[in-house]
């Protein structure tokens, strides 16, 4: 097989690669959270653990999301996302793996690998490499994400995705409200943290997004 050819696995994996793509920050009710989007319809699933993955926490998501037929994506740690048999890794800018996609992807085979980009040239270098899908923004100002950078706005992310060869998750600042503008703009995926994190019901909070991401198809 080439090495630019995705398994069947791996081509299966990359083909729930679409709607509302909900971050869980580590916390004690990460489970619970992860649980109630994956029952509300979320299929793309990560594990943001900045402080260290919690063991059982993410075995907890991994049995949750594997009985849902749901992606499990870890952020930061690839190695961890190995040794859990996460359907993939997320990793950016300032996290091992960013810079040595190779090794990455030698070690995953059949794992999907997304990378944090923000420029014209990130995206370029993406391009060239082994990976499934880009997580593109700060599209809007966000508390969220502490290291997100100044946001690169609507039509940053519509030139940003054009120039994209895989399918895109917008990130940054995305609520109910602008799920519209950032469907319009072609990319496969919006990603949402406090929109979740923060609502009084993340269940409720994950089927409005669904909805709204359906109908502005």
């Amino acid at each position: 097989m080439a090495a630019h050819a995705p398994s069947a696995l791996r081509a299966r994996r990359a083909a729930l690669l679409r709607g509302i793509y909900v971050i869980l920050n580590e916390g004690e009710q990460v489970v619970k959270r992860g649980t109630s989007v994956v029952n509300a319809g979320v299929r793309v699933v990560q594990y943001r653990a900045k402080g260290g993955v919690n063991a059982m926490h993410l075995g907890a998501l991994r049995r949750l999301t594997r009985a849902h037929e749901a992606l499990l994506i870890l952020n930061d740690d690839w190695a961890a996302g190995l040794a859990f048999d996460c359907d993939g890794v997320h990793v950016g800018p300032h996290d091992a793996g960013f810079d040595a996609v190779a090794t990455v992807r030698d070690a995953m085979p059949h794992g999907l690998i997304g990378l944090s980009c923000g420029t014209p040239d990130e995206v370029r270098r993406a391009n060239s490499q082994s990976v499934d899908y880009l997580g593109i923004g700060s599209v809007y100002a966000t508390a969220s994400k502490s290291d997100a950078g100044p946001p690169i706005g609507i039509e940053g992310l519509r030139a940003l995705a054009r120039l994209s060869r895989a399918p895109v998750a917008a990130i940054g600042g995305i609520n109910g409200e602008r799920l519209c503008e950032i469907r319009a703009t072609g990319v496969a995926m919006a990603a949402v943290i406090g929109a979740v994190e923060m609502a009084r019901d993340a269940g409720n909070a994950a089927q409005d997004l669904i909805a709204r991401w359906n109908s502005a198809a």
